[in-house]
């Protein structure tokens, strides 16, 4: 196993500790005989990188932003709303740090297997409610039996959220999330085993004078088909894809329905700046041009064809006879 550099800065500190007598060689000696044991949890193992823990970051920064759009239109306020932890644990330590009564929205995202579990905090889900009843936002911070109306009511709201978590995860994998059932018990969640690692996305919202969190609860079994996915060289290569065909056939036809400025080149002549302020009406200006010279038809600034003049139909025409090549412009 490779031994630790230190840097200069580490190395100065050591030399000044050794002088002024802070630290002797003596205990350097021994802090460096002594072995170093790291503690290690098997009840909470680690199943994604750190890597993969910062891909989900970014997805579910994204995901706060769609959600702060989202809540500010549907609730008429202003909200605040970010990322505020990323964690992984085991699943029975999700349960423990939740409140006795809370929201729980329980979610499918086929094609992946599973539930998805949104939590949200008593306080906030009452503030929600009181804004979409024509109230101020405040919350009581209580839920004991919601009624019917409440409950649909809130399931509508979440139900429509679920469009800005199918967003947030397209540049991953395409997900169609819908609301499978809402609980307010966390008791009588038995989606999966206590001792599965899951990871917790917190999210600190902020209605009005309330505040509170909302943590979404996914599991490794769920990730586990996309696991390869969240990294930074998928990321790198999925900004790289080639467009389909269905999108070139697209791109194609708003490109022939685009305009180009199309003029024609009579001639090129010079003068003084004294003739050109003397001109007057029936002048003539010599273009240093044969009448018989082919004229050069320019698109969007850019020489692209010759062609004579003539007239159709009473106006001034030009007719392509030929084609310019890149180059052409130069060697006449």
């Amino acid at each position: 196993m490779p031994e630790d550099i230190l840097s200069q800065n580490e190395i100065d500190a050591l030399l000044s500790a050794l002088s002024t007598g802070e630290m002797s060689a003596e205990n350097m000696k021994k802090e460096d005989g002594t072995r170093k044991v790291k503690v290690y949890d098997f009840k909470r193992a680690l199943r994604f990188s750190k890597d993969q823990i910062r891909s989900l970051t970014r997805i579910h920064e994204n995901f706060a932003r769609l959600l702060t759009t989202y809540f500010s239109a549907q609730l008429r306020t202003y909200i605040q709303i970010h990322v505020a932890t990323v964690d992984q644990i085991p699943f029975e330590e999700f349960i423990r740090s939740m409140p006795n009564m809370t929201l729980l929205n329980i979610f499918d995202v086929p094609p992946l297997e599973g539930n998805i579990i949104m939590e949200v905090n008593p306080n906030i889900a009452y503030s929600m409610l009181d804004r979409l009843m024509g109230g101020a936002g405040k919350g009581t911070g209580l839920i004991n039996n919601m009624t019917e109306i409440e409950t649909k009511i809130l399931t509508n709201l979440f139900e429509r959220s679920f469009d800005n978590f199918r967003e947030a995860w397209t540049g991953i994998i395409e997900i169609d999330p819908y609301l499978s059932e809402i609980e307010v018990n966390p008791q009588f969640l038995q989606t999966i085993s206590p001792n599965e690692t899951v990871v917790v996305i917190g999210f600190n919202i902020v209605i009005g004078e309330s505040s509170g969190m909302i943590n979404i609860c996914i599991p490794h079994v769920v990730l586990e088909p996309i696991v390869p996915n969240l990294s930074v060289r998928y990321w790198m290569q999925s900004n790289q894809k080639e467009s389909t065909p269905e999108q070139n056939t697209e791109l194609e036809k708003r490109l022939k329905q685009t305009t180009l400025p199309i003029s024609v080149e009579l001639g090129q002549g010079t003068m003084s700046i004294d003739e050109f302020l003397s001109l007057q009406v029936d002048d003539v200006i010599p273009l240093g041009k044969r009448i018989e010279d082919p004229l050069q038809v320019r698109v969007g600034g850019i020489p692209k064809f010759t062609a004579q003049p003539g007239q159709v139909r009473n106006r001034m025409a030009v007719q392509i006879i030929g084609s310019l090549n890149e180059g052409d412009e130069d060697d006449e």
